[in-house]
């Protein structure tokens, strides 16, 4: 099953993916579960497409205003430096780094991704985000997988030079309209095995990022059961695992974003995230 949240008229929604509409979850079912994480704490995705399907509103995907996928999730937990480099045989490190990134800095597919007046260093980050569709605290990685509700794109877009303010990431991940996210959130089902899946990122059609989440240093499994030792995880936090290499500071010259420029983050049996850079208001 894939699933969508989207604004009609400044009101917010959800619904089932059908080829290219989307079915509204009705009224009848949001008033018990208002938007896509409540559907997926109760564990009722099943029940609630079958009513969206049956009586829902229909809308076509191209028509949409869509927003993140989970818009407010509990948690937003991030990994930096995931992925070996091509031909790297160094071992991985003890523990994956981890930051946050705050709710209020997502937005959805399609909307701008914002520059800022404060950088100049404004760089993209295609990655594979994992949503969470069980509590869990101290989960083994042997029932990691369990705890997943499904995946979607993310594109955890960066001012550079405030990330390397100080060794914490924080200030340079929190910018406003810089954490994009979506279209679908595609079901744990569907997808299948997490631990292959391409993915990639191209600035203005121009593949930039090209790996697979086999490359992972800490794959889906190993980051719930690390993030789940410290911290409890609920149904609709979001855990966000890393990005290949070809990020724009990384290349010589250094490829970041300028206004008008497209993003687009592609991952296999997942989706496709495209958004455009607008300009610093």
């Amino acid at each position: 099953m894939k699933f969508a949240s989207f604004i009609i008229d400044d009101i917010a929604h959800y619904g089932v993916v059908r080829g290219e509409v989307v079915h509204a979850v009705p009224s009848t079912v949001t008033r018990e579960f208002p938007d896509l994480a409540s559907a997926i704490a109760a564990q009722a995705l099943p029940q609630v497409a079958d009513a969206a399907v049956r009586d829902g509103a229909v809308y076509p995907i191209a028509t949409l205003q869509f927003a993140p996928v989970i818009p407010k999730p509990g948690k937003i937990i991030c990994v930096g430096l995931n992925y070996r480099a091509h031909g790297d045989e160094t071992g991985r490190p003890d523990f994956p780094a981890l930051f946050v990134r705050f709710a209020d800095t997502q937005i959805g597919h399609g909307e701008d991704l914002q520059m800022s007046a404060e950088s100049e260093m404004f760089d993209f980050e295609g990655e594979l985000a994992v949503v969470i569709g069980k509590p869990g605290h101290q989960i083994g990685p042997e029932a990691a997988l369990d705890h997943v509700a499904g995946y979607s794109c993310y594109n955890d877009a960066t001012m550079r030079d405030w990330q390397r303010h100080s060794t914490q990431y924080t200030a340079g991940k929190n910018f406003p309209g810089t954490g994009a996210f979506g279209p679908f959130l595609v079901t744990a089902d569907s997808v299948g095995d997490p631990t292959n899946l391409a993915i990639e990122t191209r600035v203005d059609g121009v593949a930039l990022q090209s790996a697979s989440t086999a490359d992972m240093l800490f794959s889906v499994t190993d980051i719930i059961a690390y993030v789940s030792r410290f911290t409890a995880l609920s149904p609709g936090d979001v855990l966000v695992t890393g990005t290949p290499v070809g990020a724009g500071s990384g290349r010589k010259p250094p490829v970041f974003l300028r206004p008008g420029t497209v993003v687009e983050v592609e991952i296999a049996r997942v989706g496709l995230l495209r958004n455009t850079v607008s300009a610093a208001r």
